[in-house]
């Protein structure tokens, strides 16, 4: 079993929630690739956090839609070095910042106006563009 991933807040993913399985890394490796799992794939159950408030946990689902299984599990995966215990250590990271992200509520947006010289710009330009098109309307007039 794995330990618990402490985040900040008081928000603790507890040891119970998360499955780890060590497989095969794919990639470059020479004789070593097909003799040792060092590949990391943890999955964690979202729904055991701890102390996650649930806005929190809607943006963190949201967050990892893609890497969600049918049962809601999250999927990390890592296989950046050749050690299975970094590669641990790098998934579990991973996991840490998803959860620190989700954290943060997003800002509000505020809207703005266009200014003054904007808004006169836009208007000169729609001038001489209906202009230019008036002068393609108009027909010469042919003397008999």
């Amino acid at each position: 079993m794995a330990d618990p991933i402490f985040v900040e807040g008081g928000i603790l993913v507890p040891a119970e929630s998360i499955e780890m399985r060590a497989v095969r890394a794919s990639g470059p490796g020479g004789q070593n690739v097909n003799k040792v799992a060092s590949k990391v794939e943890l999955r964690v159950d979202l729904s055991l956090i701890r102390g996650m408030e649930a806005h929190s946990r809607q943006r963190l689902r949201h967050l990892v839609a893609k890497r969600l299984d049918d049962d809601g599990k999250l999927i990390v995966t890592s296989q950046r070095t050749r050690d299975q215990h970094r590669n641990l250590q790098d998934a579990r990271k991973k996991i840490h910042d998803w959860i620190a992200k989700a954290l943060a509520s997003p800002k509000k947006r505020l809207p703005s106006e266009p200014s003054r010289t904007a808004m006169e710009r836009r208007l000169a330009e729609k001038h001489l563009r209906a202009e230019l098109k008036r002068e393609r309307h108009t027909r010469p007039e042919i003397d008999d």
